[in-house]
C-alpha cells in the first residue's frame, strides 16, 4: 500500500471530507517526515519506518463524521481533557470538516503514541 492508494482513498470522499482530510494528512506528516504513509484496516495511515514499523495514527471518512485512530485503546483515555468538545472511543476521536482537530491534539495524540511504541509491548503473563 503507497501513498497512491491514500490519494485512491481521498479522492473518493465527498469534497468537504477530502479537503479535511488532506489537511490532516499534511499535518501528520509534518509531524513524522520518516514514516510511512499506508492503509491499515482500510484506513490511510503513518507507520514507523523500517521493516515491520508499527502503525503510529490512521485516519478516515464515515458518513456524518471524521475520524483519528491511534492504533491503541490507551492513548485517547490518557488524552481525555484535551479532547473536550469531541466525541471519543478507546480507540479514536471523531470530528467534523466544520470542526477538525486542533494541532495541539493531534500533536498529543501523535507524540504519545510514539511515547507508547517506543517501550514496546509488554508480554502479558500466562
Amino acid at each position: 500500500m503507497t501513498a497512491a492508494d491514500v490519494d485512491r482513498y481521498l479522492d473518493a470522499c465527498r469534497p468537504d471530507q477530502k479537503q479535511a482530510l488532506t489537511f490532516l494528512r499534511h499535518e501528520i506528516r509534518s509531524l513524522l517526515p520518516d514514516h510511512i504513509e499506508c492503509l491499515s484496516y482500510a484506513m490511510p495511515g503513518f507507520r514507523e519506518p523500517g521493516d515491520g514499523g508499527k502503525m503510529v495514527v490512521g485516519y478516515a471518512a464515515f458518513a456524518k463524521h471524521l475520524g483519528i485512530y491511534p492504533h491503541s485503546g490507551s492513548v485517547i483515555p490518557n488524552l481525555l481533557p484535551l479532547c473536550t468538545g469531541f466525541k471519543t472511543s478507546k480507540s479514536g476521536v471523531l470530528f467534523t470538516p466544520e470542526n477538525p482537530l486542533p494541532n495541539e491534539l493531534l500533536t498529543a495524540i501523535i507524540r504519545a503514541r510514539q511515547a507508547e511504541l517506543s517501550l514496546g509491548y509488554p508480554r502479558r503473563a500466562r
